[in-house]
C-alpha cells in the first residue's frame, strides 16, 4: 500500500477520538500514550493485548486490542459522537500472495465474498446491510484485502454475523455459475478501468519492467485476462483456504460501541472458526537495475506521456519520509521544480513527482505529459535536469516547514470519520502489528531533516538507473523517448513451493443457530444538526453549524450562476471556469507560488471552481490559523491579479484539454448526452469548460469583465462549519462587508429540447473495448418534498441501489458491466432522468434491450410490497450516516440556502418516505418513465455495435464527438429487423444492497 494511501487513512483517523475519548487510566509521567499490557493468554481464552488511551493534546486513536484463541485480532475504538458503527475485516492477502499464471486471484475472490455463504443467501449480504441503512464495500490492493460496513449502531451484531459467515462458511455457496458471472464482472472492471481508459496500462507496463519476472509486484491487482480465463473454481477455493483464516485477519470495530460488547459478539460469531495455515510476512530485496530500461506502448491518447521510475524502499522504512519530501520538492506543488520548469513554462500539460510505497517496495516516479511541440526525448532531458537542479538547489527550511505542516494538517482535517479511524487502526495492525503506529509516523515526519533528504537523493536517485516508459498515440511509435531496450525475461525464474496442497475445508461447530439473522437493537435517535443564520448588508446569506470534533473550520461560498451565466453570450462559453482557474493564480500582492507557500505553512487550503450553475470558493483551516488564512482569502477573492501570462498559459492548457476529450469515452458520452437532452442553443448543451471555438474567442478583458459583472455578494451563500461559535467567526468575516454588491441578472430559461420518439444515437470510438451507454430524457427540476423527491424514492429499487433491478440484471445476472443504474438529478431550473453503464462492446445491443426491458417492466408492473418495505427501511435508517463529518454538514446547510428550504424539510421528507403508498410509487413510474420518448446514446466502436443496434427497431442516428449529426455516405433507408427479445425475468430473484462494490 502506498504511503499516500496509508496517510489518507490516517487522515480519517484520530482527532475525532481526541475530542471524544475519555482517558480510562491515569496517565503515566511520560509523553507516551498510556498502554496496558496484560498477562499471557491462557488456553482457550481471549487475551487483552493492550489498551491505548489519549492524553490531552495527543494525536492518538484510543483503542483496545484483543486476540481470540483462533488467532483473530480484534481492535475496538469507542466513539459515541454519532450513532453509527464501522466494521472492518482486513485479511493480509493481496495480489502479492499470487503466483505466476494466476494473477488477479485476490481481487477475484473479493468479488466472490459478496456472493452468499451458508447462512446468507445469494445477494442477501447487500440487501441486509442496505435495508439497515448502511453502506458497504470491499477493496483489494497489492498487500491486503478488506471488507467493511458502516451501519447504525443498533446493527452491530448483524454486521459481525455477516462478516463471520463469509469467513467461516463460504465455500459450499461458491457455485460454478456465480464464478462465471463474477469472472465476467472482473473482466468488465478491467475493461473500464484499464483497457478502455487513457493511460490505463501505465501501472501494468511499468510494474512488469521494474520488478523481476515472478516478483509479486510485477503484475497488477486486476490481473491479466489470460489468467482470468485460465482460473477455475477449485483454484479459487484453494486460495480462500490458504489465506482467509482468522489468524490472517484483523477485525476492527469503531464507533458507538463498547469493547466488552464487541469482544462478546466476536467470540460468539468468529470464535468457533478454525485457524487457517500459518501466514508469514514477506520480505524481498529491492529491484536492481543495471541500465535504464526503455519501454513503450501505444494508447488512444492525445498527449504522449513519459514516466521515469526509480526503485526505493517499502512502507515504514526510515528513508520513506525523506523520499516523500524529495518528491514534494521536485514535483509536488506550484513551488516545485517540475511545475515551474515545465507546467508554468508551458512545456507540459502536467508534470509531477511522487513516491508511492507498498509493503514490499517503493517507487519514486517522475511523470510528464508534454504539450504539442515538445518531444518525449526533450522531456526526458527536462526530468534529468530537474534532478540536477535539485542537487544544486538543495533543501530549504521552508521546504521542511511546508511539508510538515501540510502533513499534520492533512491528518487533522480528516479525523471526523469513524470509518477513517477504524481503517487506520486496521491498516497499521496488518502491516506493523501496532495499531498505534500513527504515533511513529508523526515522529518520523516531525524529525526529518535537510540532511536526510539530500542523503536519500544521493542514495536512490543520483546516478541511478530507472524504468523509462513512453506512452504514445496509436500509430505514432516514432514518438518514443528512445527505442525499447528491455523485454521481460522469464528465464531463471523458479516457481515457489506449492502452498495449496492438502488444504481441507472444515466448518466451525456452533452452540447456537447461526442461520438466524440477529435481531437489531432499538433504532438510534437521529437529529438534524443545529444551525444559525445571518445575512450581511451586501446580500451574502450566511448559515453555520458548530462541529467541535476536530479543531478546524470549513467555509464554502456558493455564487449563483457559473456556466449558466454564459447564456448571456454563448460565444464565450467556458469563461466562468477559466476565471475560476485564474483566481487560483496570482493576486495583486502575491504570486501563486507565494500564496501556495503561505497556505502550506498554515496547513490551509483555498480553491476556486465553477460548475454548471454555481461558482464556488472552498476554504479549509485549522482554528489556530484561521485569521491568517482569511487574510489570504480576502487577497485572492477581492484582489486577483488576472495577469496576461497566467491567462495565456491557462487558456492554452484549456484548449489542449478540450482537444484531449476526444480520447475519453466517458467524457464524450456525458457531453453528447447533455446535448441530446438540452438541445442545440441551450448553454447546458455546451460543456462547462467550453469548446475550442468558444475558448479561443475569450480574452483577458472578457475575464475581467465577467468577474466585475458576476462575482458578486448579491448572489452569494456562505456555509461555515467548524469549531467556532457564530459570535467568534462573524467578526473575522468583517472583510466581506467591503465586497461591493452589484446586481446580477440570470439569463432567461430557454425552452428545453423535446423528444418526439425514442432514438438510438451512436458516437464512434474506434476499436473501443467497451461502450458507454446513457438513456434518458429531461424530467423535472429539484424539489425537496415534491415529485422530484418522490421520483427518487420510486427509482431507488429500479436503478438507485446496488441491488436495483437494473444493476442486478446487467451486472449480476448477465455479467455485461462493472456497474449499471439510473437516477434523477436536478437543479432549480431542470433535471434529467438518466440510466447508465459501461458495457462490453460485444453486448451493446443486448444491454440496451435489458435496460429498456427493466424500465418498461417497472413502469407497467410497478413496485412490489417487498421492494417498498426495503426502500423505506434503507433510506430511512441511512439518516444515521448523514451528518457525521464537516463535509456532510456543510453540504446539508448549503442545500438549505441554495433551495430556500424550510428548517423542517428533512422531517417532511421522512414523513413522505414513511407514508408513500404502492399506488403513488406506481403512478410516479407511469408518469416519469416515458420509455417511448427517451434518448439512447452509445459511445463505442461503430463497426462492432451498429449492426446489432439497427435490429432493435429504433431509428439510429450517428453523431460526431461534438454531438453533431454525421452525414450518411448513401441516402439509403434502413428497414429495421425484428427487435431482439429481452431475456425472461427470473422469478424469485432477491434484492441487493446499495453501494458501489469492489
Amino acid at each position: 500500500m502506498s504511503k499516500k494511501s496509508i496517510m489518507v487513512m490516517c487522515m480519517a483517523a484520530a482527532l475525532s477520538a481526541q475530542a471524544q475519548a475519555q482517558t480510562q487510566k491515569k496517565a503515566a509521567p511520560t509523553k507516551k500514550p498510556a498502554t496496558v499490557v496484560t498477562a499471557p493468554q491462557k488456553q482457550g481464552q481471549t487475551r487483552l493485548v493492550e489498551k491505548v488511551t489519549r492524553k490531552s493534546g495527543e494525536l492518538v486513536i484510543p483503542y483496545e486490542k484483543y486476540v481470540l484463541p483462533n488467532g483473530l485480532t480484534v481492535i475496538v475504538h469507542e466513539d459515541h459522537s454519532d450513532p453509527i458503527v464501522h466494521v472492518d475485516v482486513t485479511y493480509h492477502v493481496g495480489s502479492a500472495r499470487e503466483e505466476v499464471g494466476k494473477s488477479g486471484f485476490a481481487h477475484f475472490f473479493e468479488h466472490m465474498m459478496f456472493q452468499g455463504s451458508d447462512n446468507v443467501a445469494d445477494e442477501e449480504h447487500f440487501k441486509i446491510v442496505s435495508q439497515a441503512g448502511g453502506t458497504l464495500n470491499g477493496t483489494t490492493n497489492r498487500d491486503r484485502t478488506n471488507y467493511f460496513e458502516t451501519v447504525p449502531s443498533n446493527q452491530l451484531e448483524t454486521a459481525l454475523w455477516l462478516e463471520a459467515d463469509r469467513m467461516g462458511f463460504l465455500l459450499d455457496a461458491v457455485t460454478q455459475k456465480k464464478f462465471e458471472v463474477q469472472r465476467e464482472t472482473v473482466k468488465n472492471e478491467r475493461g473500464q478501468n484499464y483497457d478502455n481508459r487513457p493511460y490505463g496500462l501505465v501501472y501494468e507496463k511499468n510494474s512488469a519492467a521494474l520488478y523481476p519476472y515472478g516478483h509479486p509486484y510485477s503484475w497488477t491487482t486486476i490481473g491479466y485476462i489470460e489468467d482470468l480465463n485460465r482460473v477455475n473454481v477449485n483454484d479459487l477455493k484453494n486460495f480462500f483456504l490458504r489465506w482467509y483464516g482468522p489468524n490472517n485477519a484483523t477485525l476492527t470495530v469503531g464507533g458507538d460501541v463498547t469493547p466488552a460488547q464487541v469482544v462478546k459478539l466476536a467470540e460468539k460469531y468468529f470464535g468457533p472458526i478454525q485457524r487457517g495455515p500459518e501466514v508469514k510476512n514477506m520480505k524481498l530485496p529491492a529491484p536492481v537495475l543495471t541500465q535504464d530500461r526503455y519501454i513503450s506502448y501505444e494508447d488512444n491518447i492525445r498527449f504522449p506521456m513519459l514516466q521515469m521510475t526509480f526503485p526505493t524502499v517499502p512502507n515504514y522504512h526510515p528513508d520513506e519520509v525523506p523520499l516523500d519530501v524529495l518528491a514534494e520538492i521536485i514535483g509536488g506543488s506550484k513551488t516545485s521544480i517540475l511545475y515551474q520548469n515545465l507546467t508554468k513554462a508551458q512545456k507540459a500539460v502536467q508534470a509531477s513527482a511522487g513516491h508511492p510505497a507498498s509493503e514490499l517496495a517503493g517507487e519514486f516516479t517522475l511523470t510528464v505529459l508534454p504539450l504539442p511541440g515538445q518531444s518525449l526525448a526533450d522531456m526526458e532531458k527536462e526530468l534529468r535536469n530537474a534532478l540536477v537542479e535539485f542537487e544544486k538547489r538543495g533543501v530549504t527550511d521552508d521546504d521542511l516547514e511546508r511539508f510538515k505542516a501540510s502533513y499534520e494538517s492533512g491528518i487533522i482535517n480528516s479525523l471526523s470519520s469513524v470509518a477513517g479511524k477504524t481503517s487506520t487502526l486496521a491498516a497499521y495492525q496488518t502491516f506493523t502489528g501496532n495499531p498505534n503506529f500513527l504515533t511513529n509516523q508523526l515522529k518520523a515526519h516531525r524529525a526529518v531533516t535537510k540532511a536526510d533528504v539530500m542523503r536519500v537523493y544521493n542514495q536512490y536517485l543520483k546516478g541511478k538507473k530507472a524504468v523509462v516508459l513512453s506512452v504514445v498515440p496509436k500509430g505514432k511509435p516514432e514518438m518514443v523517448a528512445k527505442p525499447d531496450n528491455f523485454k521481460v525475461d522469464p528465464s531463471g525464474y523458479k516457481a515457489p513451493a506449492d502452498q495449496y496442497a492438502g488444504l481441507t475445508y472444515v466448518k466451525a461447530k456452533d452452540t447456537f443457530d447461526r442461520s438466524k439473522v440477529p435481531a437489531a437493537g432499538k433504532n438510534p435517535v437521529i437529529t438534524v444538526p443545529p444551525f444559525w443564520k445571518q445575512n450581511l448588508a451586501n446580500g451574502i446569506k450566511v448559515i453555520g453549524a458548530k462541529n467541535d470534533e476536530v479543531p478546524t473550520v470549513t467555509l464554502l461560498f456558493t455564487l449563483q450562476g457559473g456556466h449558466k451565466l454564459e447564456a448571456h453570450d454563448p460565444s464565450k462559453a467556458g469563461i466562468a471556469s477559466l476565471m475560476a482557474s485564474l483566481m487560483n493564480e496570482d493576486s495583486e500582492k502575491f504570486t501563486a507560488e507565494e500564496i501556495s507557500t503561505k497556505l502550506e505553512k498554515l496547513g490551509s487550503s483555498i480553491s476556486f471552481g465553477s460548475g454548471s450553475e454555481t461558482m464556488t470558493v472552498q476554504v479549509q483551516s485549522q482554528v489556530k490559523n484561521l485569521d491568517a488564512t482569511l487574510a489570504l482569502l480576502e487577497e485572492r477573492m477581492m484582489h486577483p491579479r488576472f495577469s496576461q501570462d497566467d491567462f495565456d498559459r491557462l487558456k492554452k492548457q484549456r484548449l489542449e484539454a478540450i482537444k484531449n476529450q476526444s480520447t475519453q469515452p466517458t467524457v464524450i458520452a456525458n457531453n453528447v448526452y447533455n446535448k441530446t437532452l438540452y438541445g442545440e442553443g441551450h448553454i447546458q448543451a455546451i460543456p462547462v469548460i467550453g469548446t475550442s471555438t468558444t475558448v479561443e474567442s475569450i480574452t483577458l478583458d472578457d475575464v475581467k469583465k465577467f468577474y466585475a459583472n458576476y462575482f458578486s455578494p448579491s448572489v452569494t451563500n456562505l456555509v461555515v462549519v467548524g469549531d467556532v461559535e457564530q459570535n467568534q467567526i462573524m467578526p473575522k468575516l468583517a472583510f466581506l462587508n467591503k465586497w461591493a454588491a452589484k446586481p446580477v441578472t440570470m439569463p432567461a430559461e430557454p425552452k428545453l429540447a423535446s423528444i418526439d420518439k425514442t432514438r438510438i444515437f451512436i458516437v464512434d470510438k474506434e476499436k473501443a473495448a467497451q461502450s458507454e451507454i446513457r438513456i434518458g430524457y429531461m424530467a423535472m427540476p429539484y424539489d425537496a418534498t415534491g415529485d422530484f423527491y418522490k421520483a427518487g424514492l420510486m427509482n431507488y429499487v429500479l436503478g438507485g441501489a446496488f441491488n436495483s433491478r437494473i444493476n442486478l440484471n446487467l451486472r449480476e445476472d448477465k455479467g455485461y458491466t462493472y456497474g449499471a443504474g439510473s437516477y434523477f438529478s436536478g437543479t432549480e431550473s431542470s433535471g434529467p432522468y438518466t440510466a447508465y453503464a459501461g458495457v462490453r462492446s460485444n453486448v451493446s445491443d443486448s444491454a440496451v434491450v435489458e435496460f429498456m426491458k427493466e424500465i418498461k417492466r417497472f413502469r407497467e408492473e410497478g413496485i412490489t410490497d417487498e421492494e417498498l418495505a426495503f426502500m423505506r427501511s434503507a433510506i430511512g435508517q441511512s439518516d444515521a450516516r448523514k451528518y457525521e463529518t464537516s463535509f456532510q454538514k456543510a453540504a446539508f446547510l448549503n442545500n438549505m440556502l441554495r433551495y430556500n428550504l424550510d428548517a423542517d424539510y428533512v422531517a417532511k421528507q421522512n414523513q413522505i418516505l414513511q407514508t408513500i403508498t404502492k399506488e403513488e410509487i406506481n403512478a410516479l413510474a407511469k408518469k416519469y418513465l416515458p420509455i417511448e420518448k427517451m434518448s439512447i446514446m452509445l459511445v463505442g466502436d461503430k463497426v462492432s455495435i451498429k449492426p446489432g443496434l439497427e435490429k432493435l427497431g429504433y431509428e439510429v442516428v450517428e453523431l460526431d464527438p461534438d454531438g453533431a449529426p454525421v452525414l450518411a455516405k448513401a441516402d439509403v433507408p434502413v428497414t429495421p429487423a425484428e427487435p431482439k427479445k429481452a431475456e425472461p425475468v427470473k422469478k424469485g430473484r432477491k434484492a441487493r444492497a446499495e453501494g458501489r462494490v469492489f
